[in-house]
């Protein structure tokens, strides 16, 4: 008997971009869990990435087989200072790979690598309300819903709803956040 093959989870790396790039350019064009209506290239991509490893926060990739089946990463959830401690979450997996463990992988790494860094609270903000892969994976990991915002985005044609959903990281609010000095 065949057993599927566990995802890998490793730091992203310049060679993942135009994989990455493919799989964000997917679900730009097809989906609606990016608001973003034109596909950034590969240069874009790489640009991003940087942007969130230069800020110390995980951008990590899934490998199943030796192709990337997905990528996950931590971003600040809003500039102001009192979030600091917020991040936002976003995980895209390939539309080959999809059920087969790359998601639940992304996730667990990615909580576990913004709990080492100290983080408190992880969002996400899910394109559709009928996206309903991603609320369950989400849900899978303990977060809740926190809020609905009916049709803030209008794409292919509709108004799109986007889901808040949230979970305490480490502590969470249990405990003041440890800062520097």
């Amino acid at each position: 008997m065949h057993m599927a093959q566990a995802p890998l989870v490793r730091t992203a790396g310049d060679q993942d971009i135009p994989a990455i790039a493919a799989i964000y350019a997917h679900h730009v064009l097809h989906g609606l869990a990016s608001f973003e209506l034109e596909a950034p290239d590969a240069r874009e991509m790489a640009k991003r990435r940087a942007h969130i490893t230069e800020l110390g926060l995980p951008y990590l990739v899934a490998q199943i087989g030796g192709c990337v089946a997905g990528y996950a990463y931590a971003a600040p959830y809003r500039a102001r200072p009192a979030y600091r401690h917020t991040v936002e979450d976003s995980i895209y997996i390939h539309h080959d790979f999809s059920g087969r463990g790359a998601g639940s992988a992304l996730m667990a790494a990615l909580i576990a690598a913004c709990e080492t860094a100290g983080h408190r609270q992880m969002i996400a903000v899910i394109g559709d309300s009928a996206n309903t892969a991603s609320i369950g994976l989400h849900a899978k990991f303990g977060f809740a819903r926190a809020g609905l915002l009916p049709a803030v985005g209008w794409k292919f044609g509709r108004w799109v709803d986007s889901v808040l959903m949230q979970r305490a990281l480490g502590a969470g609010d249990g405990a003041p956040p440890a800062e520097p000095g």
